[in-house]
């Protein structure tokens, strides 16, 4: 086949294809337009450019369509080609993505940054994180304080991915109706906490990060990450530089799931090549932000017990008259006095 047959095959069929045709299945909530996430059971494949590229968050298998076919039947190129070729006109299951946000031209990352001001008690990030997510408003207070924390469009936040210098470089961008991450912007590690911390607590989002520092209280020796869904190669090269600090211990604090399983097994081993001390953190629900919205709701429920049993517990109205008011009546069919509530 020439090469312009090829690239006119890898224009027809997408990877979504190959993957819907090989068992997976899409992850609508993991899932923005710009990574689509895929399953199939434990194995994860994510797609990009508009499904005609793809990536293996646990290892370092990328490529094209064609590559996609190798990777998932184990086959050569030639068989390769056949195998997408059959596809060509395979619908997809799911419509196509739409963007809630309105188009424009894209700006530098710190510019857009600057840009946006920060939370406040009455601004919709503000209500998104502390109602919607449970998170307490001290912890949104520090992530201000340290610089980490935007409003975003719509009622979203923007928790801010940095380097080692504090740079922001990207940010992952949660809303009522919005899930992604900063267009043109590079995933790292979003980071809370002091920076001479000795206990680095790897979560897989930064909401999760933010529900970790709450449901664990102020520690002043450990510093919260989210590796924002992804592990690319300069968040390994990131976590491999913290784990080389001496006398820490790396937290594997990532989902209660198949993918936070493997990637607690890859910060194992960053922190055995590092010789670092290493922990699992497993939540005792789904990720940390759904165990702190529980905690939340028990502690909602308690507060309305107390109020219910003191409500049931107030002593009986006096029987005396109060001042003002008149004396006690009585009846005229027995001349026997009464008072109210008696």
């Amino acid at each position: 086949m020439k090469r312009e047959e090829l690239e006119a095959l890898r224009a027809k069929v997408s990877c979504e294809a190959v993957l819907e045709r090989a068992g997976y299945q899409i992850d609508l909530k993991e899932s923005t337009r710009r990574a689509v996430k895929y399953r199939r059971g434990s194995d994860i494949i994510i797609v990009t450019h508009a499904g005609r590229g793809w990536f293996d968050p646990l290892s370092d298998e990328k490529g094209d369509v064609f590559g996609l076919a190798m990777f998932l039947d184990r086959i050569h190129f030639p068989s390769a080609v056949e195998a997408v070729a059959s596809l060509i006109g395979f619908q997809l299951s799911r419509s196509e993505w739409t963007s809630p946000r309105y188009s424009a031209p894209i700006k530098g990352i710190a510019e857009r940054w600057q840009s946006r001001r920060s939370p406040s008690p009455r601004s919709g990030a503000w209500h998104y994180l502390c109602r919607a997510r449970s998170i307490p408003t001290a912890i949104v207070r520090q992530a201000i304080r340290q610089g980490v924390l935007k409003e975003g469009p719509l009622g979203s936040m923007w928790a801010a991915h940095v380097d080692s210098n504090y740079r922001v470089v990207g940010w992952e961008e949660r809303g009522p109706d919005w899930r992604g991450f900063s267009t043109g912007g590079s995933k790292l590690l979003f980071r809370l906490g002091p920076t001479g911390a000795r206990r680095f607590c790897v979560t897989e989002a930064a909401i999760d990060a933010m529900s970790l520092a709450a449901l664990e209280g102020p520690r002043e020796q450990t510093l919260y990450l989210s590796t924002g869904g992804g592990w690319s190669p300069a968040t390994d090269a990131a976590l491999a530089e913290l784990a080389a600090w001496p006398g820490l211990t790396l937290v594997a604090a990532t989902d209660a799931n198949p993918q936070g399983d493997t990637y607690a097994d890859r910060l194992r081993v960053v922190a055995e090549q590092a010789g670092c001390d290493w922990q699992r953190l497993r939540p005792p629900a789904d990720d940390w932000n759904a165990v702190l919205q529980k905690r939340a709701k028990e502690n909602r429920e308690r507060g309305w017990n107390r109020q219910a049993r003191r409500a049931a517990c107030a002593p009986v109205a006096s029987r005396e008259a109060s001042p003002g008011m008149r004396r006690p009546l009585t009846r005229p069919d027995t001349k026997t006095a009464w008072r109210e509530g008696s």
